[in-house]
């Protein structure tokens, strides 16, 4: 028995032994190494969690609200209304209003940047939409690509169709507008709450008033990928009406060969080169050319095969003897409307001065940035690299403010409704056909360079806003180089500012206002402005800045004058 409890405790006792395997560093080692990657791990994690300093915090913050805003323009940057469209017009407006001006500088997304609720582009409440309903039975539809520039929106688009609204409202017709373009439809709607029509929408509230007779005027340029774009999305709706007449764009049929010109080409490049050139402060052409200046009407130019009518423009303007007159494109297409082209040829002729001016029924996105811009790229630069910058100048005017071309558009609708036999002349379309005869420059007076005494009058009923009282309302008009400004002295020295347009537009950033000038009335102190005049004998409004009351003064005023 002794033995086997020796035997037991012995095997125990190797037992033991073996399960005690030897390592090769101590214990205490193997604890160090231990600690030292607990540390580690403790020390990367305090790392990966580090914590922003206020700055970069607010760095952040600012990025994630302008990336925000940037995500939403994106949204409503399509070409096609969808049933939110209200909706996210209005939210990305509300995000915008809510940035700072830090935060709005770096909105930049896909097609969002800054400009596109920063840019002041004039104002938006001097715009005619036309948009409304009851429209009776025959409506004349102006159908325009569009433009958010809203100076532009009114004097061009909305020139020709106050022109067309002037010859037929009066016989029966009402004239409505559409855009074809539903990103520049989001964008005035999303920046400027005006709400503009679509093709679709136009055709369905047309529709929905009982329209009858239906006329489509184009503003398009010319007959191609957009006019018969056009043309297929109203014919869906053909049906739905009595009649539906095409009316032609401005330069009428497009012709076979480079050197086809029609009536239509000509009376255009008789009308945008005499207007370039009283602009330019030049008494013609050729006074222009022996002084050194060329001119150069930049169209957009197309990959149709209506591309031919630049160069059809460019035939016209040859046959009618100005030599200093080229026609651009900024696409370059066709390819001898390119702008390097274009220099070389300008070049080779010995011009030292250069005139831009957009070859476009409106003057928006191409005529301030792609001709006028200042980046490298623009028209306006690359001339400069050859001519210098002193010698190139832009008007940045579209060809839908020059009556001529306004007559052009009237003259289409009469030779377009006469020759629709389907439709029914009444008494009231029959005199609206024979009205057009009168030409639409008549009724916009054309004065030389001068002086001129004019009234002055506005809608103030306070008593603060007006001609001096020594001047019996009447003043000053300077014409020069085709431009109009009346001088208006105040009745005392208490509104200091000026600004054409709207207190809300004159409230904005960057607006550009009319500073006071002080001078001697019947005795008195007063604070006189040049105001800039645009049409004579009609309303405009004027914003005039209370020192005292730190406010913009709104007034309707109207500079009259009879020839």
């Amino acid at each position: 028995m002794r033995k086997r409890l020796l035997t037991m405790l012995l095997a125990l006792s190797m037992v033991a032994t073996t399960a005690v395997v030897p390592v090769s560093e101590p214990v205490s080692a193997v604890a160090a190494t231990k600690k030292a990657a607990k540390k580690s791990t403790k020390k990367t994690t305090k790392k990966g969690t580090k914590k922003l300093t206020a700055k970069q915090k607010k760095a952040k913050a600012d990025k994630a609200a302008a990336d925000k805003v940037a995500k939403l323009i994106d949204r409503i940057y399509v070409q096609n209304r969808t049933a939110t469209t209200d909706k996210d017009c209005k939210q990305a407006k509300l995000e915008w209003d809510k940035l700072t001006s830090a935060q709005k500088k770096l909105v930049e997304g896909e097609n969002a940047d800054p400009d596109y609720f920063g840019r002041d582009t004039g104002d938006a409440s001097a715009d005619n939409p036309r948009n409304w309903n009851h429209i009776g039975e025959n409506e004349i539809l102006v159908v325009s690509f569009g433009t958010s520039f809203n100076e532009s929106r009114a004097e061009d688009i909305g020139g020709v169709e106050d022109a067309i609204a002037d010859q037929y409202e009066r016989q029966g017709w009402k004239v409505r507008r559409a855009f074809t373009s539903q990103i520049i439809i989001n964008h005035v709607q999303a920046r400027d709450g005006e709400k503009i029509d679509n093709v679709q929408q136009a055709l369905d509230r047309a529709v929905k008033n009982g329209v009858k007779n239906l006329v489509i005027q184009p503003t398009h340029l010319m007959q191609g990928k957009e006019y018969n774009e056009l043309k297929d999305e109203v014919n869906a709706y053909a049906s739905r009406f009595q009649t539906v007449t095409f009316s032609e764009p401005l330069l009428g049929e497009v012709g076979k060969d480079t050197t086809t010109v029609n009536a239509d080409k000509e009376t255009v490049a008789k009308a945008i080169t005499a207007t370039a050139v009283k602009e330019n402060g030049d008494t013609s052409p050729d006074a222009a050319a022996k002084a050194g200046t060329a001119f150069v009407f930049m169209g957009h130019g197309t990959s149709h095969q209506a591309a031919i009518t630049y160069d059809q423009m460019q035939s016209q303007i040859n046959d009618l003897g100005y030599k200093n007159v080229f026609i651009g494109t900024v696409e370059g297409k066709p390819a001898d409307t390119a702008c390097d082209q274009v220099i070389a040829r300008i070049k080779a002729a010995g011009y030292k001065n250069v005139v831009l001016r957009p070859l476009m029924v409106v003057a928006g996105d191409h005529a301030n940035n792609d001709m006028a811009g200042s980046d490298s790229d623009s028209w306006k630069s690359q001339f400069a690299k050859t001519f210098g910058a002193k010698n190139i100048s832009c008007q940045i005017e579209g060809l839908g403010r020059i009556p001529e071309i306004e007559q052009i558009y009237i003259n289409h609708l009469a030779e377009a409704v006469a020759a629709n036999k389907s439709l029914t002349v009444s008494a009231t379309t029959g005199a609206a056909i024979q009205a057009v005869k009168a030409p639409v420059a008549a009724k916009k007076t054309e004065l030389k360079n001068g002086k001129y005494t004019v009234g002055f009058s506005t809608d103030d009923d306070l008593g603060m806003i007006g001609l001096n009282d020594a001047l019996d309302g009447k003043t000053t008009l300077t014409v020069k180089k085709g431009k109009m400004t009346v001088h208006v002295p105040m009745k005392g020295t208490g509104l200091t500012k000026a600004f054409v347009g709207t207190a809300k537009s004159a409230s904005k950033k960057g607006a550009k206002t009319i500073k006071g000038k002080k001078e001697k009335v019947g005795g008195d102190e007063v604070l006189a402005f040049d105001i800039p005049v645009k049409k004579l004998n009609e309303s405009f409004n004027v914003c005039f800045w209370s020192k005292r009351k730190k406010k913009w003064y709104q007034k309707s005023v109207k500079v009259t004058y009879k020839a």
